[in-house]
């Protein structure tokens, strides 16, 4: 069942910390960005179909803004244990396969995804230089088994508007995707 994100971590907020194994094993935190201009933090997994319908389009996208400066990590917060197919090998065959050039890490306490209010995969939250949030929503409008086109040109419009210090889009709407799998009795209150 699709579930919207919760759109909850409020304009202005401090990207909470991570601190969570790489697929390569390597602990990544929000220190190793840097001083990117930007970040995306981005909620994905392995088997959910709304990541799917767009992976290869983001693929490219990540790398057209990284070339840019763009700092992009993906989360992985799925209970493993329930949904094997998101365990952090899968994932690393994944991310070989996909041609992923960004960090993909295993948040396997849920606790980052927490922090972040994420509710489904994906979800998105770009952060300005100072580590400020400045847009969190969807990638498009387009959908699995949809006829609108995967485009990303909400996220790449926010993208844009933060490479250039300009205005961000106010009409930011909220994810769809699947619902982050948490563990039995780990459910966050906005669940």
């Amino acid at each position: 069942m699709a579930i919207s994100s919760t759109m909850e971590l409020p304009f202005g907020a401090k990207a909470p910390d991570i601190a969570l194994p790489n697929i390569d094993g390597k602990i990544t935190s929000l220190a190793d960005f840097g001083d990117a201009p930007t970040l995306l933090v981005m909620f994905i997994c392995n088997h959910c179909p709304y990541v799917l319908h767009l992976r290869e389009h983001l693929v490219q996208l990540v790398k057209e803004y990284q070339s840019k400066g763009v700092a992009v990590v993906g989360i992985n917060s799925n209970d493993v244990k329930r949904y094997p197919d998101d365990a952090p090998d899968k994932m690393a065959e994944a991310a070989k396969r996909c041609g992923f050039t960004f960090p993909y890490l295993f948040d396997e306490s849920q606790e980052v995804a927490k922090a972040y209010r994420a509710a489904c995969t994906p979800d998105f939250f770009l952060f300005d230089k100072d580590r400020k949030l400045i847009y969190r929503g969807q990638y498009d409008d387009s959908r699995p088994k949809g006829d609108i086109p995967v485009t990303g040109k909400d996220l790449r419009a926010a993208l844009d508007a933060a490479l250039a210090d300009g205005p961000l889009p106010q009409d930011q709407k909220p994810s769809v995707g699947c619902g982050i799998k948490w563990k039995p009795g780990n459910e966050p209150d906005f669940a």
